[in-house]
């Protein structure tokens, strides 16, 4: 008897707490951003979010996608931030009276990862050029394809490089960064990354950082407000409060703390 009343006293106090964190999460108003999968999977956003809500009483419910996806949503009204890095998508997202004004907020930078044999000779400073390789040697090549800003970003380094990648080495995954490393991984497959990604990516197995350095390969991140005007539902007040303190010297700084085994993932570079 008295073990079944200890018992009973247990999973009350677990559905006290339940209903009590239901209640804190209630009380907190929230705002929904749209972004990219490589804030969310670089862990980014677990590191950041705590301390904008902890300074606001503001949650975030991010929404992680494609940057083409993600703008997409803002084109719907279904997010009232946009958190993405394809500067010219984002432009032409101003352009047509979607978005109030961008902010550049922070960069890192992509790479070319591949197998440790590099059996095309990719490895260098020039994506141009590793890409070529890549190409010629017909060398297995992991794409997201997701019209996401990384994968506007190498469509643009092949197209510079004169090639159109089709045919079996080229394979589309149609997926955010982290299916994208497990499948080059699983294949030995070279693949284009943005940073903080990789160096959050786990399942790496024989594949290492081949190209890096190259100044095409800096990778810009934007927010902006998604447009009250056309979507009047929108929650204007709170996705202002969230990129003011995104370009603040508080969350600018807490941007520039992150980093696994001691590596700085992004670099904070608004500018007023």
């Amino acid at each position: 008897m008295e073990h079944r009343l200890k018992t009973l006293a247990r999973i009350a106090a677990c559905v006290l707490a339940a209903v009590a964190s239901l209640q804190v999460a209630a009380a907190n108003p929230f705002i929904t951003v749209a972004s990219t999968t490589s804030t969310a999977q670089s862990g980014l956003f677990k590191h950041l979010l705590p301390a904008f809500t902890k300074a606001s009483a503001i949650d975030v419910h991010v929404v992680a996608v494609g940057t083409g996806q993600a703008l997409d949503m803002g084109r719907r009204g279904d997010a009232d931030v946009e958190f993405v890095h394809d500067k010219v998508a984002e432009e032409k997202f101003l352009a047509e009276g979607q978005g109030v004004r961008r902010y550049e907020v922070m960069y890192n930078d992509f790479v070319i990862v591949g197998p440790r044999g590099d059996p095309a000779h990719a490895a260098g400073k020039d994506v141009v050029a590793a890409l070529k390789k890549i190409a010629d040697a017909r060398a297995p090549f992991a794409s997201r394809g997701d019209k996401s800003g990384t994968d506007a970003a190498e469509k643009r380094y092949w197209k510079e490089a004169g090639i159109k990648p089709e045919g079996g080495w080229y394979r589309e995954t149609g997926s955010g960064m982290g299916p994208t490393l497990n499948i080059a991984s699983g294949m030995d497959a070279y693949a284009l990354t943005d940073r903080g990604t990789w160096l959050s990516f786990k399942n790496r197995g024989d594949l290492a950082i081949l190209v890096e350095g190259d100044a095409k390969l800096f990778n810009q991140y934007g927010v902006m407000l998604v447009n009250p005007a056309k979507h009047p539902h929108l929650k204007k007040e709170m996705g202002q409060k969230f990129i003011d303190w995104l370009v603040s010297p508080a969350g600018q700084q807490v941007i520039a703390n992150y980093r696994i085994g001691g590596e700085q993932l992004f670099f904070p570079n608004y500018k007023p």
